[in-house]
């Protein structure tokens, strides 16, 4: 049986076809695109020639450039210095046909470069303290609701007792401090969240009159503390208990704006008032009814500012200074001050007035 096997293997074997009716020719394939041996319109313009190859210019060139006598033909050009631009210095009406030009203008007298910093603060207020804020004063008011027409804030009204009250204009406000009525509250909305505006830093040396060290240390402080060259302010009128006149130097200010502000208010919060031993925290009852707010530290808790307290012999402890800092915010009263600074980490103490 494995004969008979193998035998048909062999007969099946040789009845194929071993070799094919029609040789195949013997080339290669070409796999590589015939597009990159056509010529570049792109590279047509170039000059094959390289620059090391230039020659220097000739000896008679050198001597004919001469460039002063060059600049004196252009008679139409004013030299550089005639381009310098000063914006004015004060401002003149819209009228006028130099305008000062605006805060953000480099040219400025009052440009100041940056935000260079997101605050940490400030990025505080705009993700929890601002919605927190108008979620707690919200009120609801049904559509359709008729409100109440307030006379608040309008001037009072004559009797009409007299007939000269006639035509005449209307009465000033109670009290006769001022001839101008107080600001009006409004409810907090999200157009007009409050929030930090400005803060300005004062500090009185009366003793600078007599000894100008006082003043010299105050600046320092004030300097070092905020950041910003203080400005140095004068007495308005003479106190014979502090041996001051008129005109006396004796503190200085600063006022800080923006990302500085912010800055400022969260260092006074997170490093300073802390250490301050049993210090109950701010008067409810202070501010002017506009939403403005201030508070006043001591000298010897000025050393508990990083910028001094780390460098606290170069300030002489018996010429140390105090300080008063006013916070202005842009709500309408007290009340929406006090939320505001309360939000971002002040403590108040006291029955509030207003």
């Amino acid at each position: 049986m494995a004969t008979v096997r193998e035998g048909a293997r062999l007969v099946s074997s040789l009845g194929r076809r071993q070799i094919p009716l029609r040789a195949a020719p013997l080339c290669a394939r070409r796999y590589a695109s015939t597009g990159a041996e056509k010529s570049s319109s792109d590279l047509a313009d170039l000059d094959n020639a390289s620059s090391f190859a230039t020659g220097a210019p000739d000896q008679a060139a050198i001597e004919a450039f001469n460039a002063r006598e060059k600049a004196k033909g252009t008679v139409n050009k004013l030299p550089g210095n005639r381009y310098q631009y000063h914006p004015p210095k004060y401002y003149r009406g819209p009228l006028h046909p130099v305008q000062v030009p605006k805060s953000s203008d480099p040219t400025a007298r009052d440009f100041v470069p940056g935000p260079f910093n997101f605050p940490r603060l400030r990025h505080t207020y705009e993700t929890t303290v601002a919605p927190d804020l108008i979620t707690m004063t919200y009120q609801h008011i049904p559509p359709g609701t008729e409100l109440p027409v307030s006379n608040k804030g309008n001037l009072r009204e004559w009797d009409g007792s007299s007939p000269y009250h006639k035509n005449r204009p209307r009465r000033g406000p109670r009290g006769g401090g001022s001839s101008r009525l107080g600001l009006v509250e409004r409810p907090i909305e999200w157009h007009n969240v409050p929030e930090i505006e400005a803060i300005t830093i004062n500090s009185f040396a009366p003793l600078s009159s007599q000894n100008k060290e006082y003043l010299h240390v105050c600046r320092a402080v004030i300097q070092a503390i905020s950041g910003a060259f203080p400005e140095v302010t004068r007495v308005k009128n003479g106190v014979v208990q502090w041996s001051v006149r008129k005109g006396d130097k004796t503190g200085c200010k600063v006022t800080l704006k923006g990302a500085q502000a912010y800055e400022f208010l969260d260092k006074l919060i997170t490093l300073v008032l802390p250490k301050i031993k049993d210090w109950p925290g701010i008067e409810a009852t202070t501010g002017d009814s506009a939403g403005n707010l201030a508070f006043g530290l001591q000298p010897a808790w000025m050393a508990y500012f990083p910028e001094i307290e780390f460098n606290y012999d170069m300030y002489p402890a018996r010429l140390m200074p105090g300080c008063d800092i006013f916070i202005k915010t842009t709500g309408t009263s007290d009340r929406q001050g006090r939320l505001l600074l309360e939000a971002l980490g002040l403590p108040f103490f006291g029955k509030a007035g207003h």
